[in-house]
């Protein structure tokens, strides 16, 4: 029984979009496009395929679906991990059906796939092919129910006329939050700013289609409605509530979870200066706090385990670095900088909003991605950290550093704490319990 919903899944916009069919293809109206190599581009808006004998024009849809289910079609220069440290170019292949779309004066190359097989990539493409049965499955059950949770938030968006707001920009302060719902034309993108997808290029585990098999349909629900289920890499020890992040809306089951079974931090508030400061500073026992390589590789990618201070990090800036760096990040000139003052943590000692003080402006700047982007080339780990103010030269600091905490927005599912779990016998249910909390697992279909 194959009663898996279909999504659209946006791959990438391009001006010259060079793609290859495994097999035969047919277009709706039944035109054969032979197994072989393509160029898709734009004139007046309509999209031209070109071959190496001649271009047709297909209007301003052309989708192509397999004749053979099993066959594949393959994305030339796919760029990964956008805006970050490890951004790549690769080829990528995918199975189900290829959507061209105009866009913005590009190409938009979408897949057309069931939810299932989908997820068989994601949770290959996020996690790694030696993780747990337990993690992997906990992997899958979160995927499926935000990606349903999303499509649900969409139609609901649409028919209340699809407003939706993401900043607030005064004079004196600039706060920004980023979800998807900038994606209008299909249910979700393939890079870490939705679920990291790559196709069937990265499926190489047996154990991840295991693991979406065995739990297949299975949400996450709160009070009747499927949860809108989130995961990063490390949480740091304490996660982080939905509405310091995103929106200023409060899930039940999106709020601070110690993560450990001793529960020894319970009563400590890092939304407190003071406390913040001594936790981000320590690195106290929790699941996530783990050097044991064998655990790591199992959520990490390959190019992601150049990155081993996670837990606790320090990033250290000149002036002058620092500086030209929020000046280009924010297109804002603060002048020199005087002071990063922590205006409000969250739950997980996260700041939710950053005072810059320089020579030129003052403003504050939020939601934790704003202030990761501006203080960094591409994102720094994460908005959990203190600051030291060195080197003082007529009371404006030369040297700064950062000493932080965890890597992402830390809510929901941590990745590292919970591939300890697994490794500790904890079930797929378990994890899912002790980073849910309240939600109940659900059969969906």
């Amino acid at each position: 029984m194959n009663n898996q919903p279909e999504i659209a899944v946006g791959i990438l916009a391009s001006k010259d979009l060079k793609f290859n069919l495994g097999c035969d293809f047919l277009s709706e109206q039944k035109e054969k496009f032979p197994a072989g190599e393509y160029t898709a581009l734009l004139k007046n808006n309509q999209i031209i395929i070109r071959t190496r004998s001649n271009e047709i024009n297909f209007g301003n849809l052309l989708k192509l679906s397999p004749e053979n289910k099993d066959s594949y079609f393959e994305l030339k220069n796919v760029i990964i991990g956008v805006d970050f440290h490890w951004e790549q170019e690769e080829n990528q292949r995918f199975q189900g059906a290829l959507k061209l779309i105009p866009e913005d004066g590009k190409v938009r190359a979408i897949n057309v796939i069931g939810l299932e097989d989908y997820l068989k990539s994601v949770i290959s493409s996020e996690m790694s092919a030696t993780s747990s049965p337990e993690l992997l499955k906990a992997h899958a059950v979160i995927s499926r129910s935000w990606l349903l949770a999303q499509i649900e938030k969409t139609k609901s968006l649409k028919a209340g006329g699809g407003l939706y707001q993401t900043s607030h920009e005064t004079a004196d302060e600039i706060i920004r939050w980023y979800d998807r719902e900038d994606h209008t034309t299909f249910d979700v993108c393939a890079d870490d700013h939705c679920q990291r997808y790559q196709g069937i290029t990265k499926i190489h585990s047996e154990k991840a289609l295991q693991a979406v098999e065995a739990t297949r349909g299975e949400v996450l629900m709160y009070e009747g409605k499927i949860c809108d289920a989130r995961f990063s890499k490390c949480c740091g020890g304490v996660s982080e509530n939905f509405e310091n992040v995103w929106e200023p809306l409060r899930h039940r089951y999106l709020t601070k979870v110690v993560d450990s079974e001793l529960g020894d931090t319970t009563c400590v508030d890092l939304r407190q200066e003071d406390e913040a400061e001594l936790w981000i500073r320590n690195k106290p026992h929790a699941f996530c706090n783990t050097t044991d390589q064998k655990i790591l590789s199992q959520v990490l990618p390959d190019f992601d385990q150049k990155t081993t201070d996670f837990y606790r990090w320090k990033v250290e800036y000149s002036q002058k670095e620092l500086s030209e760096l929020i000046k280009k990040r924010s297109e804002i000139n603060f002048g020199e900088i005087v002071k990063l003052e922590p205006v409000k943590r969250g739950h997980s000692s996260r700041l939710v909003k950053l005072k810059i003080h320089g020579t030129k402006k003052t403003l504050s700047v939020g939601k934790e991605l704003e202030i990761r982007k501006w203080i960094s080339e591409s994102h720094l780990y994460s908005s959990a950290f203190v600051v030291d103010h060195l080197e003082l030269k007529n009371g404006i600091p030369q040297k700064f550093v950062l000493t932080g905490a965890g890597w992402g927005h830390g809510v929901g599912l941590c990745q590292i704490g919970a591939a300890v779990m697994g490794e500790k016998g904890y079930s797929y249910k378990d994890i899912l319990a002790h980073y849910f909390r309240d939600a109940v697992l659900n059969k969906s279909y």
